[in-house]
């Protein structure tokens, strides 16, 4: 189980649940086809938005929960993206990690800094014994705060996945927990 007490903060950002006054950005973010480019999913309408808001999670209960977070640079009161660590399975103490910011913010290494936290929550607090987080292969920008982050590149599935009308291919990232506390 994992309840962390609100802002987690880190040396430059706040993690926090979402509030709704974060409609605006996270739409302004979600909307845009190249940000989604690579996810599963299509741009988001308003509506769409505002429902990921009322069903997002800002505790881990049990396998299958999601930690859903808004990334927001200290000294700022407006989210720039958002960080995800999902709990995948129990039985194996496996959990996903994922990150979106809105393309104004790339680049600052607000991702690696807000995901690093995430590995730290999940190693340390939810007591897991392995992290990965998986992309399209041609996303060089996430592929690359994964390795920032320790991560070692596990598989490569090419042309594994149907989506959005195109064959697409995966990278798997991942650490243990023993990789984690060496880095530490």
């Amino acid at each position: 189980m994992l309840r962390p007490e609100y802002p987690i903060e880190t040396e430059r950002l706040l993690l926090r649940p979402y509030r709704e006054g974060d409609i605006d950005v996270l739409h302004d973010i979600q909307s845009r086809p190249e940000v989604v480019r690579f996810l599963y999913w299509e741009p988001r309408t308003r509506e769409q938005v505002e429902q990921v808001i009322r069903e997002s999670s800002s505790q881990i209960e049990c396998e299958g929960n999601a930690l859903e977070l808004a990334i927001q640079p200290r000294g700022s009161e407006t989210m720039v993206g958002d960080v995800v660590l999902m709990y995948r399975s129990e039985a194996h103490r496996q959990g996903e990690i994922g990150f979106v910011l809105h393309p104004d913010h790339q680049g600052h290494g607000y991702a690696t800094e807000a995901a690093g936290e995430m590995l730290r929550l999940g190693f340390e607090q939810l007591g897991l014994h392995r992290i990965f987080g998986r992309l399209e292969a041609r996303n060089s920008g996430s592929a690359a705060v994964l390795e920032r982050l320790g991560m070692r590149l596990e598989a490569h599935l090419h042309e594994n996945e149907w989506v959005k009308g195109e064959w697409q291919s995966e990278l798997v990232y991942a650490m243990l927990a023993t990789e984690w506390a060496s880095l530490q």
